[in-house]
């Protein structure tokens, strides 16, 4: 092994800081600099020995460098000599480099920076040995590789490198010389030991051999593409000059005839004139002539002054939107008022509509019979999942593959500039980095500004005061009030089973006939079949599962048909649907069989509809706690919580133990465990249940409940009235027990569902419990039964009503 020669001395010199620069031990440097604290130091060193310490910046902002910023190995060196230049305010210094040198402290001391420095001088005995050679043939092979890449004369480094024998000088010079980045150069020269010093810089030789490589591959590609560019420019001008020759080529004043032949503004004619001379200038295949030739190309293409003519027979438009749909009074009205309105008035625009309802409900549909009874024509632009600003602005028309946005990509689909467009599914709009949609479409739905929409790729208004936008959503949740704020909302509610019947006979079962080959001799489906597969087989709003059920049945009977040549009609009831369709998929809830204590029937409202909401309460011997199950939400705890106070407030009313929130437990239950439940309509629910279990009353099984209830009793208005009824309706119940506010939503309930079930208005819980208990003795029942009836004017009930 060889044996190293250690020297170590410590001292306390000037520092001075080098910019981009690091210093090696035997290795002579000169440099200039401006910065006050290498001057100070220099001139103190001058004046004491000419010794110092030359250290790297390694955090070199440009800032005045400090005492952290500076490298922790510096070099000793002798200054040779230090030349002012008063005009620069500068010096110019060489310097004699001697040993490593640990920076232990360093510190300013006025202007110039002090270190305390601990010199290393480490030599090698036989230069190393058979190691020592091993790793300078090595530093020398990595050198020869590196300056293959170099574009410099690099003779003499090689030279110099033969000729050193010694690894840790060649180490220092081939680091100097060769290295790049000054970071390498410092990691070089932090390391003392020869051998490690030598295997970091073989390592970091390694790594810039490779940058190096990359750095020529990618310029040979570079330059390759150039030649290719010119390749192809020279070959595109000679097909220019061919196709010129046969009378083939493109005419240069195309451009120019469709701008002045179009009906656009004179100010953007003007723009796109000179944009065509711009064209003309640049070379056939270059980027600019693709971006300047696709915005003349789009530009032209958008329909400027070309409009339908409105249809303004309010009877004609009438019979189209019936002979469409069925149901949707609410939409068809508000059509038709505005196409009276447009006859009196041939100047109004700027409707906004936005439906609002469950899938399948027919939204999307009813916007294409709009456009069909409007005579407008209609163009459909979907919002789900948009999250890019640029998606309704457009793009830049500078950047690459730029295109306008969605709305004037709409207009220029439509081919006339008053199109009915409908914005479908607005309310799933999401919003990220790189902008927010729903904000962009603030523009295009507001009446004061859609009339100078700018898309960002047409660079100028646009006017869209002439469209006719309708919406959709499912909620009104996902919509900013800002953004909703600029539209009518229309609720488009769940289909009644009569109008699923309807639509079923009158659109779904010719459309899947026509579409599957059939006529309608070959299959018949009974209405009762129809009924059948809305109660058994969906639950739903719409029609959707309804139409793929028909679909079903239409697919199994064209294949009797086929592998039963004797068979020539097939019809299909409500006995024989199960062999079509298998067995039920799903039951209807009906009302119990008798009178049950602590289980009353609630009613809901969710996305496919209504339900009927069962609520059970059970009393055991207990403390007083009180457990709620069956997946509520927050707004429904609180209402129980509700409950459970106004009856430990009214217990003694209703021969209740006044002390049963001491000695009872309360467990209140609402079955199907797995649905999630929500809302404060159940609260009157929960109060006739819990009075029931604690008095040991029974409750009116034909009898359902809904309300939000106070702590004081009071009964308060709740929304779905028209889908809870229909299943209250469906489930068997005859009475309805409702606020006495949702007297003016009675309007809205179905008309049979109207007619077969009894609505008692309520403003208080005790009026509840006295319509809903089950009476100690039949006498006293019916006393009850008389009085309730006498108690409610006839006149507050709309006619179709009975109370």
């Amino acid at each position: 092994m060889p044996r190293f020669t250690e020297k170590i001395d410590q001292m306390t010199l000037p520092l001075i800081p080098l910019h981009d620069a690091v210093a090696f031990p035997a290795i002579p440097i000169d440099f200039e600099t401006d910065d006050e604290s290498a001057m100070a130091a220099v001139e103190a060193a001058s004046s004491g020995g000419m010794l110092a310490v030359l250290a790297y910046i390694e955090d070199d902002n440009g800032d005045v460098p400090t005492e952290k910023d500076l490298a922790s190995v510096g070099t000793l060196v002798r200054i040779r000599s230090s030349v002012k230049d008063k005009e620069k305010n500068s010096v110019r210094i060489i310097c004699e480099c001697r040993n490593r040198a640990q920076i232990v402290e360093c510190y300013k001391n006025g202007k110039m920076f002090v270190a305390n420095v601990i010199c290393k001088d480490i030599a090698l005995a036989d230069n190393g040995g058979l190691r020592g050679e091993a790793y300078a043939r090595e530093i020398r092979e990595q050198l020869e590789e590196m300056v293959g890449f170099m574009n410099i004369p690099t003779s003499a480094v090689r030279l110099t490198a033969k000729n050193i024998k010694d690894p840790s000088l060649l180490c220092d010079f081939v680091a100097s010389a060769v290295l790049v980045r000054a970071d390498d150069k410092q990691k070089v020269l932090n390391v003392f030991d020869p051998f490690e010093r030598a295997a970091v810089l073989i390592t970091l030789m390694k790594e810039e051999c490779l940058l190096l490589s990359c750095e020529k591959d990618i310029q040979k590609q570079t330059s390759d593409r150039v030649s290719r560019s010119q390749r192809d420019f020279f070959l595109r001008e000679q097909m220019k000059v061919i196709e010129e020759e046969l009378g083939e080529g493109n005419d240069p004043d195309d451009f120019t005839r469709k701008i002045c032949d179009s009906k656009m503004p004179d100010e953007l004619k003007d723009k796109l004139i000179k944009e065509n001379e711009r064209l003309m200038k640049t070379p056939y295949g270059s980027a600019e002539a693709t971006v300047a030739r696709n915005y003349l190309e789009e530009v032209l293409e958008l329909p400027w002054g070309k409009r339908t003519k409105d249809r303004v027979s309010v009877e004609a438009a009438e019979k189209i939107l019936n002979e469409d749909h069925d149901g949707l009074d609410k939409v068809k009205d508000r059509i038709l008022e505005f196409l009276a309105v447009k006859q009196l008035n041939p100047e109004l625009n700027n409707q906004i509509i936005c439906l609002v309802g469950p899938p399948g409900t027919g939204k999307t549909s009813v916007a294409a019979s709009v456009a069909h009874a409007m005579n407008r024509k209609y163009v459909r632009v979907s919002l789900g999942g948009v999250h890019d600003e640029a998606d309704i602005r457009g793009h830049r028309k500078t950047y690459v593959a730029s295109m306008p946005g969605r709305v004037i990509a709409a207009i220029k689909q439509a081919g006339v500039c008053n199109p009915l467009m409908l914005f479908d599914e607005i309310d799933k709009l999401t919003s990220d980095s790189r902008g927010d949609p729903a904000s962009a479409m603030l523009e295009v739905l507001d009446p004061e500004q859609n009339k100078s929409f700018r898309d960002h790729f047409i660079e100028y208004p646009f006017d869209l005061s002439e469209c006719f936008f309708i919406t959709t959503a499912n909620s009104l949740e996902g919509i900013p009030k800002p953004l909703l704020d600029r539209m009518e909302v229309i609720e488009l509610n769940g289909y009644t089973r009569r109008e699923k019947l309807a639509i079923s006979k009158n659109h779904l079962i010719p459309k899947q006939l026509k579409r599957h080959g059939l006529t309608k001799r070959q299959l018949k489906i009974s209405d009762e079949a129809v009924y059948g597969i809305i109660d058994g087989y969906t639950r739903e709003a719409g029609v959707r599962n309804l139409e793929r059920n028909i679909a079903s049945l239409c697919r199994k009977s064209a294949r009797k048909l086929l592998e039963n040549p004797d068979e020539k009609k097939i019809s299909v009831t409500d006995r024989n649907l199960s062999d079509f369709l298998g067995g039920q998929k799903l039951t209807t809830e009906k009302i119990y069989s008798e009178d049950l204590v602590g289980t009353v029937n609630g009613l809901a409202y969710t996305e496919v509809g209504g339900d009927l909401l069962r609520i059970e309460a059970a009393v055991m011997e207990g403390s007083g706690k009180l457990e709620l199950t069956g997946s509520l939400g927050d707004v429904m705890k609180e209402s129980a919580h509700a409950a459970y106070t106004w009856v430990r407030s009214a217990a003694a009313e209703y021969g209740i133990n006044p002390d049963f929130y001491k000695t009872k437990d309360v467990h209140i239950h609402v079955p199907e465990g797995a649905v999630p439940k929500d809302g404060p309509s159940a609260g009157v629910t929960m109060v006739t249940a819990l009075v029931s279990a604690l008095s040991g009353r029974a409750v009116k099984r034909d009898l359902a409940m809904t309300g939000e209830v106070t702590i004081t009793g009071r009964v308060l208005a709740i929304g779905g009235l028209r889908e809870k009824t229909m299943a209250a309706y469906a489930a068997g119940i005859r009475t309805v027990l409702i606020p006495e506010e949702n007297l003016m939503n009675l309007d809205e309930v179905d008309k049979e569902v109207r007619e077969s079930l009894i609505f008692i208005p309520v403003k208080h819980v005790s009026q509840v419990l006295e319509l809903a208990l089950v009476p100690a003795d039949e006498k006293k029942e019916l006393a009850v039964k008389t009085g309730i009836e006498n108690t409610i004017p006839a006149q507050t009930v709309i006619p179709e009503a009975r109370v």
